[in-house]
């Protein structure tokens, strides 16, 4: 049957707490993910939204799939309960790939809908959901020798959530870059990159052409001495309040175009501060598979 006007939301691993604390009328808890009532809500801590729910009846594993199958193709599981009987359903559904995405390359277009048994004999079901990617897990094929770190996979992300990226010689300030994982990111897409932190950048990667490496504080660089920027990365180390700050100060200068940030969370998520940094008008708010503790932050124009 439908479950008319409920949303359901798919917490990231982890911070199904912080969902709660978002969406504050949760109708039906099942593990991460959470039904809630009317449509959908700019939340920033669910991996994947679940458009118009439907209830299913089933009499058995075969039924399930049959009755899948007949509202469309593609279908992710996800069975945190039944975990054997709903691999026995999604055994009998169409494969869907889950090879990891190569960076650039546009995520994929089909229709994949979402799943879960809420019982053995009650399928919850979307058609539509807001991640082409099964539970919202965004995996690309990874570079293992040219980053210092694997931090530079929240940029691709990001990047590629938005559908945009740096063009071959515009100018993009990493705030806090050391070790070099986002400079080396950025770099690779052919940017000018003027990368600071008091810390030193790894030595392969401030060998890299197109990289300025500026021994400085991110909090001390004046907006006005640096020039107009095109995009302003950050994944720097620092309390969240003092990053609304800086990205305040750059807002009120009028020098950058675009901005992608990470805000990391000490300790307690601080959901004053990331309402205040949702607010900021003509942003996005989301916490991205590769996300820890962290939600990225990011402005268009």
């Amino acid at each position: 049957m439908s479950v008319p006007g409920r949303t359901a939301y798919l917490a990231a691993e982890g911070f199904a707490a912080e969902l709660t604390h978002e969406l504050s009328d949760v109708e039906l808890v099942h593990e991460r993910l959470l039904l809630a009532a009317g449509p959908p809500r700019p939340v920033a801590w669910a991996q994947n939204i679940w458009l118009d729910p439907i209830e299913i009846a089933i009499a058995s594993i075969g039924d399930a799939a049959r009755k899948l199958r007949a509202i469309q193709r593609n279908w992710a599981v996800y069975a945190p309960r039944l975990h054997r009987r709903a691999t026995l359903i999604q055994a009998q559904l169409p494969v869907v790939s889950a090879k990891p995405l190569a960076f650039g390359t546009p995520a994929p277009a089909a229709p994949l809908g979402s799943w879960t048994l809420l019982d053995p004999n009650t399928v919850l079901a979307a058609p539509h959901c807001t991640s082409p990617f099964p539970n919202g897990e965004m995996r690309f094929v990874e570079d293992r020798t040219g980053p210092p770190s694997r931090a530079y996979l929240k940029l691709w992300e990001a990047l590629t959530v938005i559908g945009e990226r740096p063009a071959p010689g515009e100018t993009c300030l990493d705030l806090g870059s050391s070790p070099g994982g986002w400079s080396w990111a950025l770099a690779q897409m052919g940017a000018r990159v003027i990368s600071v932190d008091k810390a030193p950048l790894a030595p392969e990667i401030a060998r890299l052409p197109g990289i300025e490496a500026v021994a400085e504080s991110a909090f001390a660089l004046d907006p006005t001495k640096v020039g107009p920027v095109d995009w302003l990365c950050s994944d720097i180390v620092c309390y969240p309040a003092r990053l609304l700050a800086l990205v305040e100060r750059w807002l009120a200068a009028g020098t950058c175009r675009r901005f992608v940030c990470t805000i990391k969370f000490q300790g307690e998520t601080d959901h004053v501060i990331a309402a205040r940094f949702a607010a900021i008008p003509g942003s996005q708010l989301r916490h991205l598979f590769h996300n820890k503790h962290e939600l990225t932050w990011i402005k268009l124009g």
